[in-house]
């Protein structure tokens, strides 16, 4: 049994900035080291920071830990706070981060599988 706790100290830039616009850390909580079949990552957003649109081959839960996220996909934008759950199906165009003038922290679960960072950059 594994117990822990997203934590900023840990977190490091991610490998792939370009997928990010402003200040983003992410902490890797569960990787193939320890699961073949879930990843888990906090990302910690400063101020008004968000990934690019992009979409996942598996279905992606965030779940917000601090602060005030914004999700949006092919229906518009939501603001998601703190203690609150977004599903997102797999294949579905969409971005999150933190919303303006806010830094959040949330936590990505999914199932290993490939991105696609290249997708249209609609509404973001």
């Amino acid at each position: 049994m594994d117990v822990f706790r997203p934590d900023r100290s840990q977190a490091q830039p991610p490998a792939h900035p370009e997928y990010f616009a402003g200040r983003v850390f992410m902490h890797r909580l569960v990787g193939a080291d320890r699961s073949r079949q879930l990843e888990i990552t906090a990302v910690f957003f400063e101020d008004g920071a968000r990934t690019t649109p992009h979409t996942h081959t598996t279905d992606q839960v965030l779940y917000v830990v601090t602060g005030t996220c914004v999700v949006a996909d092919e229906g518009g934008r939501r603001q998601v706070g703190a203690g609150e759950y977004v599903m997102l199906p797999a294949d579905r165009w969409h971005w999150h981060g933190a919303a303006p003038g806010q830094s959040a922290c949330h936590v990505s679960f999914r199932q290993p599988g490939p991105s696609d960072w290249t997708v249209e950059r609609r509404d973001w």
